[in-house]
């Protein structure tokens, strides 16, 4: 596999474009390296599907509309174990769909991507209006302790730069990455300056080399990311969903399968300064802090404009890499500041509060402002929340 290359970007993927959150995703992926992409239509994540059709065999890549969410993933997984970095993209039911695959690529370290633009549910739900409900689903979808990475955009210009970063993630860490948009970033249209993304060389999936003779393709390193054999290479490998030890194989023994567990979730913890993302806006001298991703954190932004205006303390903090959740630096904000409260806006019944109320454990008083109806928090819903908790 050629080595994910930001330097060897495609002609159509540089200069200034009117993009969709949903294309902008799409061309991110092509441009870190993705040559794969299988899918199924779902509203609100069909455009992601549409613009790899259009745009992968330009590149020398494959796109394949597989017969169901469940069979996208593992065309996906498949892909990936041949050595080819590859993508998929759903919404809300197609999401649950794929969680038992999104499982085995845990379990075996299987890099890939996965696109979920959020809609209204459960199950059917509103397909056609936003949300932001899978906030917990897209960390612990899948059973038993796991290791994931997800990245929640606010514009379409992320959705570009993240979906990057996601793939890179998830190539060299060897771990699938989430890519979170809600409805309303993925059909956002803005002007996204393409060449703006550090044309710098990307970094290759840790292939195996070396001895073929006794490779163990889980054998612990340094880093913690095992070298991934490819086909073809000469390294005989075995690669299962079960709990298995160094050599690949099944195993119950206590002392094997803990490491093995505990393996893959220290690698994120080990590279967490490099997953780890996050912006804030006048939060140095914040009474009360604003804690919201995607557009609710967009609606926030100008609720904090608003409210400094009005002479009022208050400041924004947004993760950008949602899991794992930037605990320290929102720790640290709230004691720089000596932030007294934190209000967080979101478009489900309470997710993301749950979440800020265990990393702050009573260093601020956490509330939460919900909105479930598919439409939007405004600005003036969540000025109106903070000027409230001021009082």
């Amino acid at each position: 596999m050629t080595a994910p290359s930001l330097a060897a970007a495609p002609p159509a993927l540089t200069g200034r474009r009117n993009l969709e959150g949903n294309e902008a995703c799409a061309l991110g992926a092509i441009r870190a390296g993705c040559r794969f992409f299988a899918g199924y239509p779902i509203t609100p994540s069909s455009e992601v599907a549409e613009t790899m059709a259009r745009e992968l065999p330009k590149v020398g890549g494959t796109f394949i509309q597989m017969e169901d969410e469940i069979a996208s993933m593992g065309a996906v997984i498949g892909a990936s174990m041949g050595g080819v970095t590859a993508m998929t993209a759903t919404s809300g039911p197609g999401f649950s769909l794929k969680q038992e695959n999104l499982g085995y690529a845990c379990g075996a370290e299987i890099p890939c991507v996965i696109v979920n633009v959020m809609r209204g549910g459960p199950s059917t739900g509103m397909p056609t209006r936003p949300a932001q409900g899978d906030i917990l689903q897209a960390r612990w979808g899948t059973h038993g302790d796991h290791a994931v990475i997800v990245l929640a955009p606010a514009s379409v210009g992320e959705a570009y730069s993240e979906t990057i970063r996601a793939v890179e993630l998830s190539e060299t860490l060897r771990v699938p990455v989430v890519v979170l948009l809600d409805e309303v970033i993925g059909h956002l249209t803005e002007t996204v300056d393409l060449g703006a993304v550090p044309e710098t060389p990307g970094i290759a999936r840790p292939f195996a080399t070396g001895p073929r003779e006794g490779f163990l393709p889980y054998a612990e390193t340094a880093d913690l990311v095992p070298p991934m054999p490819r086909p073809g290479d000469g390294y005989r490998s075995h690669c299962t969903g079960l709990t298995h030890g160094p050599d690949g194989f099944p195993t119950q023994t206590p002392a094997i399968a803990a490491a093995a567990l505990t393996r893959t979730t220290d690698k994120l913890v080990l590279h967490r300064a490099r997953i780890e993302s996050w912006r804030e806006q006048a939060t140095e001298d914040a009474d009360l802090l604003i804690v919201a991703i995607g557009i609710s954190a967009r609606a926030a932004r100008q609720a904090v404009k608003d409210l400094r205006a009005e002479g009022l303390k208050v400041g924004l903090f947004r993760p950008v890499t949602l899991w794992p959740f930037p605990e320290t630096p929102l720790r640290e904000a709230v004691a720089a500041a000596g932030t007294r409260k934190v209000l967080v806006p979101e478009m489900n019944q309470g997710q993301l509060v749950l979440e800020v109320e265990r990393v702050l454990a009573g260093r601020a008083e956490v509330a939460g402002l919900s909105r479930i109806d598919g439409e939007t928090l405004t600005p003036d819903e969540i000025a109106g929340a903070a000027r409230e908790a001021l009082k």
